[in-house]
């Protein structure tokens, strides 16, 4: 299966899959579909079931991480290759703790958790990088979290 060049490379630019093989990242590029969404929408929200792992391709994304009552900006303004939806990277999550919510037009590079999950099985390598990355990644959300 032919994947779009810019699917590709918008990964292969994405900080979080940064010394990823050429062939990971084409793998996960399979994987992939872009989405777009109008200004002012939720990409999803807390509580909304967990499916996606996003990049964002074009435009600017709040991220809000919540807890209970408690919400606070963690990861704050997302831009172009920055990731969000880790929830679907997690085993066991089937529920959303965030918000994310387009403040400009947007589109996004969406990775369905469970074919991610299969690849990474499949792949070791790529699945220690990955779950690597999203330690450094829930780490500073959740002191960012509890900085308040």
């Amino acid at each position: 299966m032919a994947v779009a060049s810019a699917e590709r490379e918008l990964l292969a630019q994405a900080p979080f899959f940064s010394g990823l093989s050429n062939t990971q990242v084409e793998r996960l590029a399979v994987l992939g579909h872009v989405r777009a969404y109008p200004q002012d929408t939720r990409i999803y929200t807390i509580g909304d079931p967990v499916d996606d792992f996003y990049v964002l391709a074009d435009g600017m994304v709040r991220f809000t991480l919540g807890l209970g009552k408690r919400e606070t900006s963690a990861g704050e303004f997302m831009r172009r290759g920055d990731v969000f939806g880790w929830a679907a990277l997690v085993e066991g999550y089937s529920r959303r703790i965030a918000t994310a919510y387009c403040l400009t037009a947007c589109s996004v590079v969406a990775l369905a958790g469970a074919d991610l999950h299969t690849l990474m099985e499949s792949d070791h390598s790529l699945g220690y990088a990955v779950m690597k990355r999203l330690t450094v990644l829930l780490t500073s959300e959740l002191t960012s979290f509890a900085a308040g």
